[in-house]
């Protein structure tokens, strides 16, 4: 039983993968609210969260059905053929900010917060530029082992790396912008403990990952924020190329780590402020380190 279950699974992801974006957007808006019914702690994050963050009763109720839209995309862009593009569904915003970085020989950080279509923005970027650039993204491994392998074999893509959110998956990210390629991570994702420092964010402390700045520090790369807006009515999706509020400071020590952290937190919260109802909520941000599986060079 324990194999069929994700031979089926599986087989009903392909089939799914085939409808209309609009038909996979309706039906995670659905799968959004019914989460929502069902489970009481994460209708007390979402709304705890929100009001942190200021967000209005509407945004909030709005972003329960952004959340689901979120995962209805799965089987489209994960089981996409291999000569499938999401190009034809984008737009852009700041593109000539990647082409300088490139022009210049430059790494690239890209920062991803957990906001509107953020796995469709990785694709769109390989899409575009991978072939000049390839792009290396740092996650964290599905505990399912049936995810887990969906997860790798989706995100195997011409362009496009992954790296384990771990020290050998640093020395990856470090080693690509070495080479002048672009890296991807998101920066609102708690880190291991001892890999990150404590900065407010919607004036709340939030344990907050100093891996971005150490990257630009040790590299000498360009730092952008990646944001794919998912446009209404399943029209497609608007990738923005945005700068952060302020450079990140140039020393390695403990009180550089610090403002760091505050400037991309003080980012993180003015591109949410710009779309408050596609930011994930529900994700425990807040949340106390989890131990660190190794220390970062």
């Amino acid at each position: 039983m324990s194999g069929i279950l994700p031979t089926i699974g599986l087989a009903l992801l392909r089939w799914m993968s085939h409808w209309p974006l609009a038909w996979l957007h309706a039906l995670g808006a659905a799968l959004g609210w019914l989460t929502w019914l069902a489970s009481p702690s994460y209708r007390r994050r979402v709304r705890a969260n929100a009001d942190l963050a200021g967000v209005s009763a509407a945004d909030r109720r709005r972003s329960v059905s952004e959340a689901g839209r979120m995962v209805g995309e799965v089987p489209w862009l994960w089981l996409m053929p291999p000569d499938g593009r999401v190009l034809p569904r984008v737009r852009w915003q700041g593109a000539e900010k990647v082409d300088a970085a490139i022009a210049a020989g430059r790494g690239l950080v890209l920062l991803t917060p957990h906001l509107g279509s953020f796995e469709v923005s990785a694709r769109a970027i390989v899409e575009r530029w991978g072939a000049q650039q390839p792009l290396t993204v740092l996650y964290r491994p599905a505990r399912n082992t049936f995810l887990r392998e969906l997860e790798e074999t989706a995100r195997h893509r011409p362009g496009l790396a992954t790296a384990p959110a771990n020290l050998s998956g640093v020395r990856q990210m470090l080693r690509a912008l070495k080479k002048g390629e672009m890296v991807g991570l998101l920066p609102d994702q708690v880190p291991p403990d001892g890999q990150g420092v404590w900065a407010p964010f919607f004036g709340q402390p939030a344990y907050t990952m100093t891996l971005a700045a150490r990257l630009v520090q040790q590299t000498g790369a360009a730092v952008l924020v990646l944001c794919c807006e998912r446009l209404p009515g399943a029209a497609g999706f608007e990738v923005h190329l945005l700068d952060l509020v302020e450079p990140l400071p140039a020393g390695n020590d403990e009180a550089a780590q610090v403002q760091a952290a505050r400037i991309v937190n003080r980012t993180m919260e003015a591109v949410i402020a710009r779309w408050p109802h596609q930011y994930l909520w529900g994700y425990h941000r807040y949340k106390r380190p989890r131990a660190a599986p190794g220390t970062l060079p």
